[in-house]
């Protein structure tokens, strides 16, 4: 069992927040450094310090506030958010959340969705490790607008070379757009913002 997974609970409802707890605190799934939040005004500030693998929070609770712009206000755009649903919530609303649990859930399904949140941050992580020196040089050329001709140019290989790298890359993260690297590569910081603004515009071969 690796570093315990840091999960916040914001509820104002001392009960509810407190079942949430004891049902974290006694999985033996995984391990788990729980915090909990009580005053919603206040968990922007929380988060901040606390800065959590996952937050589970009733969406009521958070009134017009975007999760996009709370992960962005606490500094941590890869925190999960999972909706506690009290009652019947809207449709739209859930979807924007990476799980889904209901206060009628049994335990067992409360760690098992937990579990697989983790099971899918550490399979990303995996994928990540495995990508070659080599790979990540071409990725970080490919967000850049380069073509596969001006990468081989850079790295000093063949352009054959570049395209199987390209191929790999894709399998290894099951990600087939230039669109889509861009994003893992800001996100693993393979490149800085700035030299994808400088070369937005310039064509590229996908």
């Amino acid at each position: 069992m690796g570093a315990p997974l840091k999960i916040t609970v914001a509820e104002p409802s001392v009960i509810l927040r407190s079942g949430m707890l004891a049902v974290l605190e006694h999985t033996e799934k995984f391990k788990a450094e729980v915090y909990e939040v009580s005053d919603m005004e206040h968990l922007k500030a929380a988060l901040n310090w606390q800065h959590p693998d996952v937050l589970m929070v009733n969406p009521a609770s958070l009134g017009l506030y975007a999760l996009q712009q709370l992960r962005k206000e606490a500094g941590n755009p890869e925190m999960k958010c999972v909706a506690v649903q009290l009652t019947v919530s809207d449709q739209t609303t859930l979807r924007s959340y990476d799980e889904v649990i209901s206060i009628y859930d049994d335990a067992e399904t409360i760690v098992g969705k937990l579990f697989k949140l983790t099971a899918e941050g550490e399979q990303r992580d995996r994928r990540h490790e495995a990508l070659s020196g080599r790979e990540k040089e071409v990725i970080a050329c490919v967000v850049q607008g380069m073509t596969n001709k001006q990468i081989a140019d850079r790295l000093c290989i063949s352009t054959h070379t570049v395209i199987t790298h390209r191929r790999n890359i894709a399998a290894k993260l099951d990600i087939h757009s230039p669109a889509g690297l861009t994003i893992y590569a800001i996100v693993n910081k393979l490149v800085e913002l700035d030299a994808i603004r400088e070369t937005v515009g310039e064509p590229g071969e996908s």
